[in-house]
């Protein structure tokens, strides 16, 4: 099914002749995907297992020496990762913009041959606080800077399916008909969409208040959740201060109603 809607993009795309890079979590650096996209022209970046079967690039035929048969996709000698990402030597570093700020990491490249792509990667190695990460590109030619980045940007992508199924509930409602959980699906993603167009243009102070959270970073960006909290809140106090603008109430009643719309939302 994903390289099926890699396929499907990739023809949709075309026309603007511009390449198309795919970045995709580990689960999908399998064969019968990532030939696929190849084949349909696209770039794919992926976390690389750490016991991924890596192999070195192949000797290429002397001048005036024969072999039988088509030439080596793969080199003979096997790449350990660990063994790689654990020696002192070969690790530079560089500065790189990821989850939209400049940071400084410790990282290794180089080229390899991996089966289930079928040719030359690029592979990637850095080093984290507490261990070591591995990422591939297909294309041999990217840039350390751009795959590192390619990688940083699906986060975001992340927090989104993150958003759409914990506040809003994707995937829960229980229906049988495949139409119907579609239709759900695109409701809670318009429900999403909303949501975000409300809060673009407003403040901080606006969408969040973080005063009875005092164990809270108060500077911390508000969330999808606190942006829906916010749309509650301004719904239920319209719809209060409307009712209210009717008849003259005292301003404790007034003061009231405000901390139950706020405990409502």
């Amino acid at each position: 099914m994903a390289a099926e809607l890699v396929e499907w993009v990739a023809r949709w795309l075309k026309c603007l002749k511009k390449p198309l890079w795919i970045v995709v979590d580990g689960a999908y650096a399998k064969r019968v995907f990532l030939h696929r996209a190849l084949a349909a022209g696209v770039v794919v970046v992926s976390r690389l297992r750490k016991d991924a079967a890596l192999w070195n690039l192949p000797v290429p035929a002397t001048r005036g020496r024969t072999r039988r048969g088509r030439p080596r996709k793969y080199g003979a000698q096997r790449i350990d990762l660990a063994k790689r990402a654990g020696q002192s030597r070969g690790w530079q570093s560089g500065e790189f913009t990821l989850y939209g700020k400049r940071v400084t990491k410790r990282y290794k490249t180089f080229l390899a041959t991996y089966p289930p792509v079928g040719g030359v990667i690029r592979v990637v190695l850095v080093k984290e606080e507490q261990a070591w990460v591995a990422f591939f590109c297909t294309d041999a030619t990217a840039s350390v800077a751009a795959i590192l980045e390619a990688v940083a940007d699906r986060a975001a992508i992340e927090q989104v399916f993150h958003d759409v199924k914990e506040v809003h509930g994707a995937g829960q409602p229980q229906l049988r008909n495949v139409w119907s959980n579609i239709a759900a699906w695109n409701l809670t993603l318009w429900l999403y969409t909303i949501v975000e167009l409300w809060s673009w243009n407003r403040s901080h102070a606006q969408l969040c208040d973080r005063r009875d959270s005092p164990w809270d970073d108060a500077t911390r960006r508000p969330s999808h959740a606190d942006r829906c909290k916010a749309l509650r809140r301004q719904c239920l106090e319209t719809e209060l201060s409307r009712h209210a603008a009717d008849r003259s109430l005292p301003r404790k009643i007034l003061r009231f109603i405000r901390r139950l719309a706020k405990r409502a939302a």
